[in-house]
């Protein structure tokens, strides 16, 4: 299972983009494909037309929701990660992956390597 964070998933409805190759293939593969809520949430603040959304939907089906295991889970990771300020979404998308079981991909590995202490593997595009 890979989850998109929503910097990959932007990148990746470029066509031609390594994003977008890297979707082609893992589809092709028959690889699970996933994107919390709130990475989906930040998808829909745009600036996306319908057109773009209605491809994310088919790449993505169902969102997966933040739960309050999340919530817990997202707060420990911003608190071992040395509560930087403007980080909590990125620890909120990196809870959901990690209760997923999924490995994360994304077009920022910064935002999201100091969670690799945590048990967060980053997918290879």
């Amino acid at each position: 299972m890979i989850h998109l964070d929503t910097s990959f998933l932007i990148r990746g409805l470029v066509a031609g983009s390594r994003e977008d190759a890297s979707l082609r293939t893992w589809l092709a593969a028959g690889e699970p494909l996933g994107m919390s809520a709130i990475a989906w949430s930040e998808l829909l603040c745009g600036p996306v037309g319908a057109e773009a959304v209605e491809l994310a939907s088919r790449i993505v089906a169902a969102p997966v929701a933040f739960t309050v295991e999340g919530a817990h889970a997202a707060s420990r990771l911003f608190n071992l990660s040395g509560r930087r300020r403007g980080s909590f979404v990125d620890c909120m998308i990196a809870a959901v992956a990690l209760g997923a079981d999924a490995r994360l991909a994304t077009s920022n590995p910064g935002d999201f390597a100091r969670f690799r202490a945590a048990g967060l593997e980053l997918a290879k595009s």
